[in-house]
């Protein structure tokens, strides 16, 4: 029997690894995705229902021109697959009066050329009204961001990239033995898999296949995320009513209420260290007070909200946000692709179109995403 040899595999179905065998695939390459779970299942960093795809990030260029080609190809996947995957809510930036963040946000996207606007309280009190101005100094509006729908866009990737031509699995593969080669990859039913190349996108599992190489530099965290209910018959809660809306200094972001889920709400600080494998995922008394005391303060007509769902999911942080997409430093044919940091999801377009570039000659390597400069310390910088 003659034996198949994949040019590449793609370990790990989720943003990151889902886009880059698509882009592979689209280059005329032969193709097999694996997952243990399934695409953007309900333990992985992509599940979940929803993500702000936002194209400011402070000075940082690079992320923003990497969202404005991610947005555009969200929005072609959209097209194609024929599925409301992205949602035109807007972003807004609510800003303190010493928050440098923001306004070098507007800076940036000045720069690059992308549509924004300042709102001063008046004006953030007119446009939304159903939002405090406490402690607010000023705004920045986003009119072409909005919200992806996260596991439901995953999905539809797969699917479309499988009708293409792209071979998927549903497998578990073992950690690999370092070798200056890797000739194949073994699953825990004990089937071999042959390519050329090995692409691990497998996001906080990583650890779990590399953990001499990457258990003290890629840092997984338990991240709780909470649902309000809002009024009954009441759309302020809904867009175009309500923006997805990011509040720097406080590190609290939310996403409106979408197919009728909730008035979605999270803070963005790092939580616990946390097994994807084996963790709970149950949320705390701590984390909903937290999160209800905001809403509470921010929000005054949800004072009373009930909370209609909530979810644990996690964060797989590098030590300062950067993503990790770099070839193993000992087997030549394997390349890492992860470190989404809690700010990846948006950005799987733009990471396959990289990684398919890189491994083709024809991009050069981002000095930021190499795993040399990922340190065993967090000192976050990319928010």
């Amino acid at each position: 029997m003659t034996r198949k040899t994949f040019d590449f595999v793609v370990i790990g179905a989720g943003v990151f690894g889902a886009w880059t065998a698509r882009e592979l695939l689209r280059c005329g390459h032969s193709v097999l995705l694996l997952d243990a779970y399934g695409p953007a299942h309900s333990r992985a960093s992509s599940g979940g229902e929803s993500r702000i795809i936002r194209l400011g990030y402070g000075r940082d260029e690079l992320y923003t021109r990497w969202s404005m080609r991610s947005l555009d190809m969200w929005k072609a996947l959209a097209d194609c697959v024929g599925q409301t995957l992205f949602h035109p809510t807007g972003m807004l930036w609510l800003s303190g009066k010493e928050d440098s963040y923001v306004r070098q946000t507007q800076q940036t996207l000045e720069t690059v050329g992308v549509a924004h606007q300042q709102l001063s309280v008046s004006e953030l009190e007119d446009k939304y009204p159903q939002i405090s101005s406490t402690d607010i100094k000023w705004a920045l509006w986003e009119p072409d961001s909005g919200v992806l729908m996260a596991r439901q866009s995953v999905q539809a990737l797969v699917a479309d990239s499988i009708r293409q031509g792209l071979d998927y699995r549903l497998a578990s593969v073992v950690p690999p033995a370092t070798s200056a080669r890797l000739d194949h990859v073994t699953t825990r039913a004990g089937e071999k898999i042959f390519a050329g190349t090995f692409i691990f996108a497998c996001g906080a599992w990583l650890p779990k296949l590399f953990p001499e190489l990457l258990a003290q530099r890629i840092f997984p965290t338990r991240q709780e995320v909470f649902f309000f209910a809002p009024p009954p018959g009441d759309d302020a809660f809904t867009s175009p009513s309500m923006p997805a809306w990011f509040h720097h200094p406080a590190l609290v972001y939310g996403v409106p209420d979408l197919e009728s889920r909730g008035f979605k709400i999270s803070v963005d600080k790092h939580g616990p260290r946390f097994d994807p494998e084996t963790g709970e995922r149950f949320p705390s008394a701590d984390g909903l007070a937290i999160a209800r005391k905001y809403v509470t303060q921010r929000f005054p007509k949800l004072r009373d909200a009930p909370l209609s769902e909530s979810r644990v999911c996690q964060y797989e942080n590098t030590s300062n946000g950067d993503f990790v997409i770099d070839r193993h430093p000992e087997m030549v044919n394997v390349v890492i692709a992860g470190g989404g940091s809690g700010h990846g999801f948006k950005h799987g377009p733009a990471v396959g179109e990289y990684i398919t570039h890189l491994l083709a000659g024809s991009g050069a390597a981002e000095p930021r995403f190499a795993l040399a400069g990922k340190l065993t310390t967090r000192m976050r910088n990319v928010f």
